[in-house]
């Protein structure tokens, strides 16, 4: 981990990341469930901070922003070689999808299976574009009963395809600022603050001239935080390009005063829960609290992962320890079957909806989820995993010889 002096990793895997994703997969599980068994819509404070547990979402997003926009800034600022694209879609595709459709079909067996031969839900549910179709049948829920969550997957999925082309848009800005490291990593930045500032007007656009809130779950909306994690690499990049110019130091301040920055991360969280960001789960939002949501929701995920990225010491040692990196690795099936398994077991207790029990409700879904998603870990993702690594590595062909070499 990083010392003073020293500058953060950006090659190979960073457990601690894993970490990271780990806490946020539980803190929207805890979300999920506080909602359900109704602990999330009580007064006062600490409910409060229950319910904006959907802060995890943004976390997840800059991750997202932080990793896969890695190998574009060392292109840049190392001169490395950039991503294959071919690669890079393959493995964002094994990655994501087979496990997801895994749920898809479970759920819709379980809970939808008068809408089995309807066509039109399958090719949506399949290609993750069921929040472009708001007139489904299972408006005005977010998707199928088991699904819901599932809208956040489709803003990912977005992003993965439409990175390549900003991270052009981003490279072609940087290099009209000249050859140096600091020209074009302070370019790199200023492109992606005008990137996250597009989140703010199309949150404007989703009110004006009418309410649209269909568009609140589109890309747009949510490019402050992919930003904000496609920062944090920059930083981490320039400051291995330069160890001893500015973006060195920015990364060592934020890995020195990593208390700080999740004291300002839970801090700016308590804020974001009270009603300045609007009502809780349910209700109408307008412009100006959605605004807030943005901007608080942004500077949570910027600090929460700020001293990880920078490859700060204790925060690493935390996030890195075996039963965190464990949690990490089955995060995204702790994501994708957390609703399934909280409406089997509510059904399998006979609970109603709003009933309370969190704590018992919480430690039950918890664990059932975690057994679930550490068995489609092992059968599905690692298997794929390693089918897209063996693709990768797999030798390009030889050349054909000339006919008349041939002859």
């Amino acid at each position: 981990m990083t010392e003073t002096g020293s500058t953060p990793r950006v090659d190979g895997h960073q457990t601690p990341l894993d970490g990271v994703r780990a806490v946020a997969a539980f803190v929207v599980l805890t979300f999920h469930v506080a909602m359900e068994t109704g602990a999330g819509m009580q007064p006062g404070f600490y409910p409060s901070l229950l319910a904006r547990g959907d802060v995890a979402v943004p976390i997840f997003f800059a991750l997202s922003g932080l990793l896969l926009y890695r190998p574009w800034a060392m292109r840049l600022l190392l001169h490395r070689p950039g991503p294959d694209l071919r690669s890079y879609f393959r493995k964002r595709a094994l990655r994501i999808l087979p496990a997801y459709w895994l749920v898809v079909v479970t759920a819709m067996l379980l809970w939808s299976r008068e809408h089995l031969d309807n066509v039109v839900t399958w090719i949506e549910l399949l290609l993750l574009g069921q929040v472009y179709d708001m007139d489904q049948w299972w408006a005005p829920n977010l998707g199928p009963r088991g699904l819901a969550q599932m809208w956040s997957l489709s803003v990912e999925v977005s992003f993965y395809l439409a990175l390549p082309l900003i991270a052009w848009a981003l490279d072609a800005f940087a290099r009209r600022g000249g050859q140096s490291v600091d020209a074009r990593a302070k370019r790199l930045l200023l492109g992606l603050g005008v990137l996250a500032a597009l989140s703010y007007v199309w949150c404007v656009l989703t009110y004006y001239p009418v309410h649209s809130p269909s568009m609140s779950l589109w890309l747009p909306r949510g490019l402050t935080y992919f930003s904000a994690g496609m920062i944090l690499t920059v930083v981490a990049v320039w400051a291995v390009a330069d160890p001893e110019g500015r973006g060195a130091r920015l990364s060592r301040a934020l890995a020195g005063s990593w208390g700080s920055c999740w004291l300002a991360a839970a801090f700016t969280y308590a804020i974001a829960a009270t009603p300045i960001s609007g009502p809780r789960f349910f209700g109408i939002d307008h412009l100006w609290t959605s605004m807030f949501e943005l901007m608080l929701y942004t500077v949570v995920a910027f600090f929460l992962l700020a001293p990880v990225a920078a490859d700060a010491s204790l925060p690493g040692r935390l996030l890195g320890s075996p039963v965190m990196a464990y949690l990490g690795r089955i995060s995204y099936g702790i994501f994708l079957w957390q609703f399934v398994v909280l409406y089997a077991w509510y059904e399998l207790t006979g609970q109603q909806q709003w009933t309370g029990g969190f704590l018992t409700n919480l430690l039950a879904v918890s664990a059932i989820t975690v057994a679930v998603s550490d068995v489609s870990y092992r059968l599905v993702e690692r298997p794929l995993q390693r089918l897209g690594a063996r693709a990768r590595s797999r030798p390009a062909p030889a050349p054909a010889e000339p006919a008349e070499a041939r002859s």
